[in-house]
């Protein structure tokens, strides 16, 4: 079985293409469609059999998807004979209604993702108008979404739930929902083959443009720090993080801003942006080295955030085994790394300096003694979405 993992935003088209029935699952090929809309859109297409870019005008994301198709099964570069041979396109959904977990896409799921724009603004959106677009123009093509909050089902309702109204919670679905679960899932699949001991209790970092952590007690979610949104936790490139409810009267009548244009700054100039004046870590990191207070304060602040999470699922794990750095962050800046492990020898945490600042790809970076482990493993959502989108058509077969 072929499955297409697409990754959508309002002007992208992300894909990959993985034979689920080979052995080690390979993923085929890899593509990509930037400034859809615009008069020339950025392609690239890579295979096992090489790659190939350009511009061209890509006006949807069905225009995007067709091409997508059509790069899959060139004479030269495809990898495969037919379009016919894509089993799903698997979608990684954020957020919905009142629905959670492995959907095939219809037009009540569609509703309910969009009940939800406002809980989710940089993803329901684009994603809701691109689903929608591709379900009437491949209405044959089975369309799954796999939603992030579904690995946090097994959350239990004293760390799930707010101290609200019941039927807050109960009628209207304000929960901590959590996040970032198809990479929460592959980190909690893929730290039990590595160390292969029973009960695992691993605290998955998933630290990237945005960023959530999940204590992960044999195999299943038992707390997160994102909520009942994406701008939740721990704070992002753009995005607030935690933020008492009750500063947004004082912020509205001291600037005059609407209540939706003040959600529009938490949602998109906060953050690392809002505190440093950059969101990509990279350059946040750079601007500290250069003497800038602000940047050194960002970096501060946000392995502050962290190491908040990671004390709570400490306690909350109690006899931990692991603790893994994933996604761009975590798995690139040795330095928050470092920043994040520092003085936690009473917990049994011992970084070894030399493996933290020369690993690449998969590799243990704490001490021979180090009671808990400390990994760095790349995820893979994209293979955790085209499982769980085989798996949905398999039932439902």
């Amino acid at each position: 079985m072929k499955i297409l993992v697409a990754n959508l935003g309002s002007t992208s088209f992300k894909y990959r293409l993985y034979d689920l029935g080979a052995p080690g699952e390979p993923m085929l090929a890899r593509g990509a469609v930037d400034r859809i809309g615009a008069p020339q859109s950025k392609v690239a297409y890579s295979s096992s059999k090489g790659k190939t870019d350009g511009e061209q005008p890509i006006p949807d994301h069905g225009e995007a998807v067709r091409l997508c198709l059509e790069q899959l099964t060139d004479p030269d570069l495809g990898v495969i004979a037919s379009a016919d041979e894509v089993a799903a396109i698997g979608f990684k959904a954020v957020h919905a209604k009142g629905v959670s977990g492995v959907q095939r896409v219809d037009a009540n799921l569609l509703t309910a993702m969009e009940a939800f724009n406002d809980v989710a603004p940089a993803h329901n959106p684009p994603y809701v108008k691109a689903m929608r677009m591709l379900a009437e123009r491949f209405p044959s093509m089975p369309l799954v979404a796999a939603f992030e909050t579904g690995f946090h089902a097994t959350i239990p309702d004293r760390t799930r739930r707010y101290a609200i109204p019941e039927a807050w919670a109960t009628e209207h679905g304000v929960l901590r929902w959590g996040f970032h679960g198809a990479s929460h899932r592959y980190i909690a699949e893929r730290s039990a083959e590595l160390i292969q001991r029973p009960g695992l209790k691993v605290i998955s970092c998933h630290l990237g443009g945005s960023s959530s952590l999940c204590a992960i007690k044999d195999g299943k979610s038992v707390a997160t720090s994102m909520g009942m949104s994406p701008q939740s936790g721990l704070f992002q490139n753009n995005r607030v993080g935690d933020f008492d409810p009750f500063a947004l009267p004082a912020v509205m009548r001291a600037t005059g801003m609407s209540l939706e244009q003040t959600l529009d700054v938490l949602a998109s100039q906060s953050g690392l942006l809002g505190l440093s004046g950059v969101n990509d870590l990279r350059d946040v990191e750079a601007a500290a080295d250069s003497g800038d207070a602000k940047a050194q304060l960002a970096l501060e602040m946000f392995v502050t955030s962290i190491r908040h999470y990671l004390g709570a699922y400490l306690v909350e794990l109690g006899d931990t085994d692991a603790i893994v750095f994933t996604a761009g962050i975590g798995e690139n800046s040795s330095r928050i790394r470092s920043m994040v492990c520092r003085d936690l020898g009473f917990f049994g945490i011992h970084l070894n300096t030399e493996l933290n600042e020369a690993v690449g790809g998969e590799h243990k970076i704490s001490t021979a003694d180090s009671k808990v482990e400390v990994w760095v493993i790349p995820t893979n959502e994209e293979i955790i979405v085209a499982r769980q989108a085989r798996d949905l058509l398999a039932g439902s077969a």
